[in-house]
């Protein structure tokens, strides 16, 4: 029997992006998938309803892309949507496969429901960052968008222009820009600004990124400290003692006095996002300047920062931006819907779903399973005490 995949509407306030665009759903129904999409799911991202039935897509409402569907597929799932995913719940049945961003770390109520609902949840920012999985790491790929946006973000609100230009009124100098953090984000924020003119260095805890960090025009900022463990499993960043953070943020403040913009970007899988930029050392810095916090979601780099709102302390504006990639998202829903595709072509075979467990990627990316969490990093976390369906857990 042909799979068939479904992709609701999303229902987070603010979410524009779908999780299956028109020409996405063609190449799956020419590998022999079926189909259903809900009416109006990819309007808020530019792709009408014809475009969709033009490609051999059939249209309903959501309950049928529930009833229907062997394979649900979404931007946000219950975890990452808490409030209005808990609607779609009773919809679920056992033996469903639901795909999506969930925040498995620290959503442990919304993942032991999901247990409960009976469906095999898989988890995209859980996808491991290995060779064979690059095309389908969803969390890179929102991640270069949030770091193109933040730079957009920065200019507009500068009250300076970002390149040196020559003209008839003098030489105006170019903005300079600090980057913390040389992931995805902050590799696409570097390219973005100097493409903008700016002047770029960037500081990152792994001295490894150094020659990524050179190759985009930037300077790399080398601060004494010892961060030789600064990185973890699977190429992303860890967590360091409050000791180390507190002498990076004061050999920090000396670079962060001579900048016009800083963006952070800052963040450790299921943790508290690290203070990189304490209050104080925002206001050393030189009124007129921005802070852009691409970790605001995760409680922020900064001190100051507000989730959602942009505030203005000692004349430094700070601006705490939530879902970077929804803002672009047309290309976001292009992109996100590429790694699905690729997910879904390990997943399923000859048009069924063949989950083969002992694969690192759909072992690593599985956190529930015919009725259990199964993904070995959070079954301690659910299995401590108080982590039961309908209590709230401690979410970081």
């Amino acid at each position: 029997m042909t799979a068939i995949v479904g992709v609701p509407r999303e229902t987070f306030p603010g979410e524009r992006r779908v999780a299956l665009t028109p020409r996405a759903c063609e190449t799956l129904i020419k590998a022999k998938l079926g189909i259903i999409v809900e009416h109006s799911a990819g309007l808020a991202a530019g792709f009408t309803d014809e475009e969709y039935a033009k490609r051999g897509v059939r249209l309903g409402t959501r309950a049928e892309v529930f009833a229907e569907s062997g394979i649900i597929v979404q931007a946000r799932s219950v975890g990452a949507n808490p409030d209005h995913g808990r609607a779609d719940v009773p919809l679920f049945r056992p033996g469903q496969v639901v795909i999506g961003f969930g925040d498995p770390l620290t959503s442990l109520r919304e993942d032991l429901t999901l247990a409960q609902a009976g469906v095999s949840f898989f988890a995209m920012e859980l996808v491991p960052r290995i060779t064979r999985a690059q095309a389908m790491d969803a969390l890179s790929s929102m991640a270069s968008i949030a770091g193109y946006e933040a730079v957009l973000l920065a200019a507009s609100a500068l009250p300076k222009m970002f390149p040196m230009m020559m003209t008839a009124a003098g030489t105006i100098t170019p903005a300079k820009v600090l980057v913390l953090g040389a992931g995805v984000a902050g590799l696409q924020a570097i390219a973005t600004a100097r493409r903008l003119g700016a002047v770029v260095s960037a500081y990152d805890l792994r001295s490894a990124v150094k020659e990524q960090i050179e190759s985009l025009g930037a300077k790399f900022v080398v601060l004494d400290l010892d961060a030789s463990a600064g990185e973890g499993q699977g190429g992303y960043a860890k967590a360091m003692d409050e000791a180390f953070y507190n002498r990076q943020r004061e050999l920090l403040t000396e670079v962060l006095k001579e900048q016009d913009v800083v963006i952070t970007t800052a963040a450790v899988p299921g943790r508290k996002a690290p203070i990189l930029v304490t209050a104080q050392m925002a206001e050393a810095m030189a009124p007129g300047s921005v802070i852009v916090d691409i970790a605001a979601e995760r409680g922020g780099n900064c001190e100051l920062t507000r989730a959602g709102e942009t505030i203005v302390h000692h004349g430094v504006t700070i601006i705490g931006p939530t879902n970077l990639p929804s803002s672009k998202a047309f290309h976001a829903s292009q992109m996100y819907a590429t790694n699905i595709v690729n997910l879904l072509k390990l997943l399923v075979k000859d048009g069924a779903v063949a989950l083969n467990l002992e694969d690192e990627i759909i072992r690593e990316s599985l956190v529930t399973h015919e009725g259990k969490v199964v993904q070995p990093r959070i079954v301690p976390l659910v299995e401590a005490p108080g982590a039961k369906p309908g209590e709230e857990s401690a979410k970081s």
